[in-house]
């Protein structure tokens, strides 16, 4: 048995002008647009779904900007389970703003353990290495 489907999102758009003439009055509006964009839709992941819904979205006017928010609105809302936010973060290296309080006290360790080993033997003897070959 063969499985073929396909996708498809279509966009109709019509531009009258109110002056009542037969000639356009503005040059930044065509009359007519139309668009179909189609895929084979039997293999297609979620994935894929967004990134031609995405082509669709430019097509019809969204500004990138806007296609991203309302995309992140699907996942980091009140609907959706913590837990399945902070995997999305996991995976995509993301930081909620309820852990930036821990994310900075980890950063600020980090430089205070650096700026101990600076100061060290080892600081000392690297110190000396980029006084040498002109670092600063």
């Amino acid at each position: 048995m063969t499985y073929t489907a396909e996708v498809q999102f279509k966009f109709d758009a019509t531009f009258e002008p109110t002056y009542g003439t037969s000639s356009w009055t503005s040059d930044d509006f065509v009359p007519e647009e139309h668009y179909l964009i189609t895929a084979p839709a039997s293999d297609l992941n979620a994935k894929q779904y967004f990134k031609l819904f995405e082509k669709f979205l430019l097509c019809v006017g969204m500004a990138p900007e806007s296609i991203r928010s309302g995309a992140m609105s699907l996942v980091f809302n009140d609907c959706v389970r913590e837990e399945d936010q902070r995997k999305v973060c996991k995976e995509y290296e993301l930081t909620m703003d309820e852990d930036l309080h821990d994310r900075f006290k980890e950063w600020q360790k980090a430089e205070e353990e650096f700026a101990r080993l600076q100061k060290g033997p080892m600081g000392t003897v690297l110190q000396q290495q980029e006084d040498l070959i002109g670092l600063e």
